[in-house]
């Protein structure tokens, strides 16, 4: 099978120390060409790291592809899903590579969603220190959040993402066509943080999505154009405060609860399974529209309302906030033993928060709450 044309539809430099490229295109996993994977790794030697679902559609083009271009690859597959971002299976993949021979100038090249990019990237951050990381995400999720930031590590029990490093790619490629193949449930799911970006620096985001051109078998360049424009918002934030100092804690909009919904439902509390992140995140969107709107900022619930049930997530089904107040209190944006919310004050204006009462969370809680049976 002939090898599907290649196009370049967007080029994004990621302003850290030192800077690094995003493509985003079409037909950028099989080709040899300026942009596409087996191109922008210059190592010679790559642990291809990849979960079981998309190793089976994608790792044989891309081994191949980088076999073409002269590169020696091993391939690394891990169980599709949250639980693979375990201590067990980051500990059996640094075994494997030292099995497998690699030295420092080998590279990792992560292919797959967020939790294949957050376990790959800890993998390359730890290896013998540090070894060359390459994004490529086949999913929406980690095209517009994940594959870009640095940001890398694995779950404890106790909650998510509590282990890890910052450790910035090479480069990132991001083939549009991978969305082809994505279950409509998760493109929703993705469209949550491209969402978000709109929300706090990209009003023309909102414009699109959800729209009737919006969905996952639309031209590629109108794809990789809002796809671009969201990645475009975080790399300037993330360019600003690398480390999350300061600005770059915006991008936790709608996470702080998010991820304790995550913790709480891994916990064997969920009858319908884990909470997605996407699902996470869009009820978290709408909590911190009522924490905002109950402070006097811009009201803007009935619009995230809409976008809500547009992405149609999996109940709460958490009859008690109180049974989520130990996964806030462990969550690891706090600051000196204060919780730190992300509020907007009106689009593009967001706003960090420190002084929230427990009175005013119960009440956003019940608020959303109320209207889960309307947008789930």
């Amino acid at each position: 099978m002939s090898a599907p044309d290649t196009r370049i539809d967007v080029r994004i430099d990621v302003a850290v120390t030192p800077p690094y490229p995003v493509y985003i295109g079409s037909g950028l996993l099989a080709n040899t060409v300026a942009g596409t994977v087996a191109e922008v790794v210059t190592e010679q030697h790559v642990a291809l790291i990849s979960d079981e679902h998309v190793a089976a559609h994608y790792a044989d083009r891309v081994a191949q592809a980088l076999a073409d271009a002269g590169k020696r690859c091993t391939r690394f597959v891990v169980a599709s899903g949250e639980p693979s971002k375990s201590l067990a299976t980051f500990g059996r993949l640094l075994s494997e590579m030292v099995e497998a021979g690699f030295d420092r100038g080998g590279a990792v090249l992560a292919l797959g969603g967020g939790v294949v990019g957050d376990l790959a990237g800890y993998v390359a951050a730890s290896y013998m220190r540090g070894v060359a990381f390459y994004q490529c995400p086949t999913s929406l999720l980690a095209m517009v959040d994940a594959s870009v930031g640095g940001k890398t590590g694995i779950n404890l029990p106790e909650g998510k993402n509590l282990v890890g490093a910052f450790w910035q790619p090479r480069a990132v490629v991001i083939d549009v066509d991978t969305l082809r193949t994505l279950p409509a449930a998760e493109f929703r799911q993705g469209t949550v943080e491209l969402y978000k970006h709109g929300l706090l620096a990209d009003a023309s985001i909102l414009e699109h999505v959800p729209g009737p051109d919006y969905r996952q078998d639309a031209p590629s360049d109108v794809l990789a154009d809002l796809i671009g424009r969201s990645v475009r918002v975080k790399a300037d934030i993330v360019a600003a405060d690398e480390r999350e100092q300061g600005r770059r804690a915006f991008l936790n909009l709608g996470h702080t609860l998010a991820h304790a919904l995550e913790a709480y439902s891994h916990q064997d509390h969920h009858p319908h399974g884990p909470l997605p992140h996407g699902d996470a995140v869009a009820y978290g969107l709408l909590f911190v529209a009522h924490l905002a709107a109950a402070r006097g900022y811009a009201d803007e619930t009935d619009r995230i309302r809409d976008f809500v049930r547009w992405v149609s997530p999996r109940p709460l089904n958490v009859s008690d906030f109180g049974a989520l107040l130990p996964y806030l209190a462990r969550d690891k944006k706090h600051v000196g033993g204060a919780q730190r919310w992300v509020l907007l004050e009106h689009i593009g204006q967001p706003t960090l928060v420190s002084d929230l009462r427990e009175d005013e969370l119960r009440r956003a809680w019940a608020a959303l709450v109320a209207e889960t049976e309307t947008v789930s």
